[in-house]
């Protein structure tokens, strides 16, 4: 329960053995245009140094309402939900340990939920990154549409919405190992809760060629049957069937099983298909960049003179940065 002093927004970031990451995501945090906050961090039952990075960024930052949760391992589900729980804000935004937020998320997600009472959800598009120091991929997603919810998923998980969701909802489902954001946002969808989409992209999801979002692209088909079991009043009776028989039979039958919905299929396809694709991208990028990298220092080495013209620094001498505006 809020009170007078409660921030107006708590950022919920579960953490599980994501501790070399957790120092960025919180940075992005503490960086936001918009200041009234709490975040609260759940260490779900982390076997590296989560926990002791996370005490760190605590004591650090004495003059921030920010806190850890401690808790066993459990799933990214459950330690949402606890975060959440414990919780004061009116507005959540769950945000993972390995991901980022722009400056201004917190800012023009908040204007559009207190702008429109109507509205309990705001998305946006995102930008992913890597490691690598590449320029971020920008995914622009469509606007808002219930219809088009229960076909694909169109809001990623780091969204902001009114506390009143996530309780009439009954928060995050524990028994979904993957998949579990869109099931939360088609539960909101049969609540009669709408959203709106801020196109630009303030969320920034790390790309690692590993995580959960690879595992919900392997069993893409498997977990739109979940939601489509979770949620059966919003689905045809021939998709419930179809649902049923991924869920209950082997695999060969349920993919033989003529009763598959076609339109399913299709999109289950699609959105393997263009997953698959954005990762051959950045796996693309990430060989020519270093390739580069390798033939940029090839050409020093040999001259004795940077890209560009610029003299090669003296061993034990800071590289001056050179501006790209």
């Amino acid at each position: 329960m809020s009170h007078p002093s409660s921030p107006a927004v708590s950022v919920i970031i579960p953490c599980h053995n994501y501790g070399r990451y957790l120092p960025q995501a919180l940075d992005s945090v503490l960086a936001q245009t918009f200041c009234d906050w709490e975040l609260v961090i759940v260490d779900d039952g982390s076997t590296d140094d989560s926990a002791a990075v996370a005490a760190s960024l605590v004591a650090r930052h004495p003059d921030r309402r920010i806190r850890l949760l401690e808790q066993a391992n459990a799933g990214v589900s459950a330690a949402r939900n606890t975060g959440i729980a414990a919780a004061n804000g009116r507005y959540i935004l769950p945000l993972d340990a390995d991901d980022v937020i722009a400056p201004t998320m917190l800012e023009k997600t908040v204007a559009v939920l207190d702008g429109d009472p109507d509205v309990t959800i705001a998305s946006t598009d995102l930008f992913a990154f890597t490691e690598d120091d590449l320029p971020p991929q920008v995914m622009p997603l469509p606007a808002y549409s219930r219809e088009l919810l229960l076909q694909r998923l169109i809001m990623f998980y780091c969204s902001l919405y009114r506390r009143e969701a996530w309780v009439a909802v009954g928060g995050y489902n524990e028994d979904m190992r993957a998949g579990e954001d869109w099931d939360f946002w088609v539960g909101c969808a049969e609540h009669g809760f709408d959203a709106h989409h801020i196109h630009e992209p303030l969320f920034g999801a790390r790309n690692k060629d590993t995580g959960l979002h690879l595992e919900a692209a392997e069993n893409d088909l498997a977990i739109r049957a979940r939601i489509v079991a979770n949620h059966p009043g919003l689905f045809k009776p021939v998709t419930r069937a179809w649902a049923e028989a991924v869920l209950h039979q082997d695999t060969d039958s349920w993919l033989g099983d003529e009763r598959v919905p076609d339109d399913i299929l299709t999109r289950a396809a699609e959105m393997d298909q263009f997953l698959q694709s954005v990762m051959a991208l950045q796996r693309t990028a990430r060989l020519q960049y270093h390739h580069i990298q390798r033939l940029e220092k090839a050409l020093t080495d040999r001259s004795g003179t940077a890209p560009g013209g610029i003299p090669a620094p003296e061993r034990g001498q800071t590289p001056v940065a050179r501006s790209t505006v």
